[in-house]
């Protein structure tokens, strides 16, 4: 089988371009488009709720410059993300969920894996062991099909050691310490962000780990990066992507 007969998409922050991104309606559009595999990013509230939430702020979804870490749960539940300034009035009234609201709908979604990331603002101001504390027992009923992955190695390190979870590594650049990095920790996943790989000309790292490239929009694009060794592509636009490859019989 040649590396772009079947292209595995990951719904990157779910349907993120049609819908709020990180909400539970741009999940359930993912896999009602028929994603496999999604992706999220938590954030803790004050009180150590995880949610999900890509920003340290609300300035960018809500319009509110407030950061996810001052507020407590009850506090964040209340902030509009239906992100106005790109969909205007069309998802007034979404609200950040719950990491544990979304573990129930991945518990009726079996054939969903979720790629769990875990955010650096978080671990930072609360601590690895804290975001540790809080996540992986929420997480625990979905956790043989979730992955979590970090830029920060040792909170999936940390994460593999405490669950025997999945685990993956997203990298921060393209060089040799982030090459030693991956191969100390031999995680089951490989992120890049595609802008950060090299050129053609140079191979991808070798290594028990499966390549996933992101952001990919473009079916040509999805197709090169097949070819060079790359397993699979994320992206906000999965019904977009999905259906560009699917003419071909490319999409999985």
């Amino acid at each position: 089988m040649s590396p772009v007969e079947t292209i595995p998409l990951i719904a990157h922050r779910g349907y993120a371009a049609r819908f709020p991104e990180n909400t539970r309606e741009a999940l359930a559009a993912a896999v009602a488009a028929g994603a496999r595999f999604v992706e999220f990013d938590i954030q803790l509230s004050a009180d150590r709720v995880p949610f999900l939430f890509h920003d340290e702020d609300f300035a960018r979804t809500a319009g509110v410059d407030s950061r996810i870490m001052d507020m407590d749960a009850a506090e964040v539940v209340a902030i509009d993300v239906g992100e106005a300034e790109r969909f205007g009035d069309a998802f007034r009234g979404i609200r950040a969920p719950r990491l544990a609201d979304v573990v129930a709908d991945l518990a009726g979604w079996e054939a969903v894996t979720a790629f769990v990331e875990l955010k650096r603002q978080s671990i930072e101001h609360f601590g690895l062991e804290t975001v540790l504390d809080a996540v992986l027992p929420v997480l625990q009923p979905v956790i043989e099909r979730s992955v979590i992955i970090s830029f920060d190695p040792e909170a999936v390190f940390d994460a593999r050691r405490r669950t025997n979870c999945r685990i993956g590594l997203a990298l921060r650049a393209w060089d040799a310490d982030h090459f030693e990095a991956a191969n100390d920790l031999q995680p089951d996943y490989l992120f890049c962000n595609v802008l950060r790989l090299p050129p053609p000309s140079e191979p991808l790292w070798r290594g028990p780990w499966t390549w996933v490239v992101y952001e990919i929009t473009d079916p040509g694009q999805a197709r090169q990066l097949a070819a060079r060794g790359v397993d699979i592509m994320e992206t906000m636009a999965y019904g977009e992507l999905a259906a560009g490859l699917a003419a071909a019989g490319e999409a999985l």
